[in-house]
């Protein structure tokens, strides 16, 4: 089903100026007072609340219009968890990434157990719609157990050293953490990874592209969809 185009009704500021106020706070590790400064560089006076608005606002609407990679039965799934510390208690960062990593999914939990596992590979099978090729994990014994109720045909290697794909996805995110000087609740955190992977999906350019020339065709593309999707394409 197609998406309605965004609206922009009862803004004062061009759309052009409210989604690359978006993009650069969910492109960069940025902070508001920084996108604010920025913007202000340009002739732009917009507050920092404002900023967070458009973010709140438009950033889920512009995640859910982003293309998407097709699953495909030849990925091979990274799985991983990071601590995350909001208000003085621990919560656990669940993430999968592909072979190319491109974010899967990623939901935030209490909980470090199979049942934690077992959530996340559901959701992982329900959002790629079939299993991978091959699932990697580190030595945590929970990715086994839920592995071995899920999707128990799949073949499953733990090993920590081959898991640095998994693991170097969450650098990103915590370049946006102390920028943004922490998380403020779990669900703030959950909304936010939903859109900053989704940027970051679009805009990281594929592994296979290693001249400089790919690299820079992938950016222009990415860019023109990120317009396309803001509807400022004029």
């Amino acid at each position: 089903m197609s998406l309605s185009c965004v609206s922009y009704k009862r803004h004062r500021f061009p759309p052009a100026i409210i989604a690359h106020a978006v993009w650069l706070y969910f492109r960069f590790p940025l902070s508001l007072r920084l996108v604010e400064e920025m913007l202000l560089e340009r002739g732009i006076a917009v507050s920092y609340e404002t900023i967070r608005r458009w973010a709140l606002k438009y950033g889920r609407d512009y995640a859910r219009r982003l293309r998407h990679k097709a699953p495909s039965r030849r990925d091979i799934w990274h799985l991983d968890e990071v601590v995350v510390t909001i208000r003085g208690q621990k919560y656990w960062l669940w993430r999968a990434v592909d072979q190319d990593g491109y974010v899967l999914d990623e939901i935030i939990q209490t909980r470090r157990d199979t049942k934690a596992a077992r959530r996340l590979l559901r959701r992982l099978l329900k959002k790629q719609g079939c299993p991978p090729r091959r699932m990697i994990t580190d030595k945590l014994g929970s990715y086994g157990a839920a592995r071995h109720q899920i999707m128990p045909v799949i073949e499953h290697r733990s090993h920590k050293g081959l898991n640095n794909r998994a693991e170097n996805s969450h650098l990103p995110l915590r370049r946006r953490e102390w920028a943004m000087q922490g998380f403020r609740s779990p669900g703030g955190l959950q909304r936010f990874v939903a859109i900053f992977s989704a940027v970051r999906n679009l805009f990281a350019p594929p592994r296979c592209s290693r001249s400089a020339l790919a690299t820079h065709l992938h950016r222009l593309d990415a860019m023109a969809h990120w317009k396309a999707v803001a509807g400022v394409t004029a």
